[in-house]
């Protein structure tokens, strides 16, 4: 028998309460931090191929010719495509272990926007509309949840209502459908004037419709955003052309442009959409071409919002619904691959220049090592947003469900 006085004893002794200890005042530094009040979704629809972006194998059997480059991360190497981003990657915390239960694209989509696997009797919301609905109430005019380039499944309020919806819109170098009066301010004024009258007669009697449909509301708060300042944030025209050259001559540039202007305006959070990642066949041609556009607008939106002291209230997410296989098929294609895929996170709580997990260089293993599920994802950006993943809120069915059902991965956190 070991005498208590020996060091292995101590060690085994003093080491959970020195794991305990460290728990403790990661715990304390998080409640300490402010939390991120706005966040960017840059959402790569049709799923991104992880070893030609995130999480490159140079010389593997699973690169087929795909290469690298190091990064501003020391010891971190991103595919060679994305050689802007990797001069800001010590902004990033790179997940390179997302695993999902989901490899069909509509039903993968609605699993990373929610954090929850698609249900027949219950919508679940978007992250973005969880923000809005959990956050103190936003001053600006303009909406606060905005989707720029949205394609089938822009971000959704959910059983939230309607309310929480993304607002759409598209290319931001065109200006803003049916947000200029046709006539006249006087006669403008006289037409709402004679509107609020059939409103409130419409509204007498109906005090119920009223208040579940919320008409009154959405169209007052229409005509205040047609007269609204703020609007001038989705006008990118107004950038000095170095900086809208700096983002690239494309809709998704101008889209990260305008989200860039629309945090600084206050809204809290802006999704935009590149489409166009789905390579079953050709994937090094197509993850090249997409890489291209992808690679200026992030490396720039990122340096200008770091620029701006916009960076450390503002969380950015870079991803897509799943990843792509390790080995190409007959078609030099990548196939979907949910187990063990890669999402780039910047600014707000998270780490900077750190990688997290690993994949298997040789496309053996169906576990990545570290593996970071979707709703321990939604589970640790709710955290950083200063929402409390636990907190359960009843839905429309009559059973109460979690803001998120994962586990908070601190590793991916700013320790400080």
């Amino acid at each position: 028998m070991e005498s208590l006085t020996h060091p292995r004893f101590r060690r085994r002794r003093i080491l959970p309460w020195l794991t305990l200890f460290g728990d403790l005042l990661a715990l304390r530094a998080e409640s300490l931090r402010e939390p991120a009040r706005h966040l960017i979704l840059l959402w790569l629809e049709g799923a991104p191929s992880q070893l030609e972006t995130f999480d490159p194998h140079p010389g593997s059997p699973v690169a087929h010719g795909s290469t690298d480059i190091a990064s501003a991360a020391p010891g971190v190497r991103i595919g060679s495509g994305l050689a802007r981003t990797a001069e800001v990657l010590d902004e990033f915390t790179l997940i390179r272990s997302m695993v999902s239960r989901e490899g069909d694209h509509e039903r993968a989509v609605f699993n990373m926007k929610t954090g929850y696997r698609p249900d027949p009797t219950l919508t679940h919301p978007s992250i973005g509309a969880i923000f809005c609905h959990e956050s103190p109430r936003s001053p600006v005019e303009i909406p606060s949840h905005i989707s720029i380039l949205p394609k089938r499944w822009a971000a959704r309020g959910g059983f939230l209502g309607g309310g929480f919806d993304a607002f759409q819109l598209g290319d931001p170098r065109n200006p803003l459908p049916d947000m200029t009066a046709r006539v006249n301010g006087d006669r403008q004024a006289r037409r709402l004037e004679g509107l609020s009258v059939i409103e409130d007669a419409f509204a007498r009697g109906r005090e119920g419709l009223e208040a579940r449909t919320l008409h009154r509301t959405h169209l007052e708060r229409a005509a205040r955003m047609m007269t609204s300042s703020q609007l001038r944030a989705f006008d990118v025209r107004e950038e000095p052309g170095a900086i809208r050259a700096a983002y690239g001559d494309s809709p998704f540039g101008r889209g990260c442009l305008a989200a860039r202007r629309l945090v600084e305006a206050g809204v809290p959070c802006i999704e935009v959409t590149l489409d166009g990642w789905d390579s079953h066949v050709n994937n090094h041609e197509l993850q090249a071409a997409r890489n291209a556009i992808l690679d200026p607008a992030l490396a720039a939106l990122v340096r200008d919002l770091r620029e701006r002291d916009l960076l450390d209230r503002t969380v950015v997410f870079c991803g897509g619904e799943f990843g792509r296989t390790p080995k190409l098929n007959a078609l030099e294609g990548r196939d979907h691959w949910p187990h063990g895929f890669s999402v780039a996170l910047a600014g707000g709580g998270f780490r900077k220049g750190f990688a997290y997990g690993e994949t298997d260089p040789l496309g053996l293993a169906t576990q990545p090592g570290h593996p970071v599920r979707v709703e321990d994802l939604h589970a640790t950006l709710q955290t950083v947003l200063g929402l409390d993943p636990a907190r359960e809120w009843m839905t429309p069915v009559g059973r109460p469900l979690a803001l998120s059902g994962g586990r908070v991965i601190r590793e991916l956190m700013d320790p400080r």
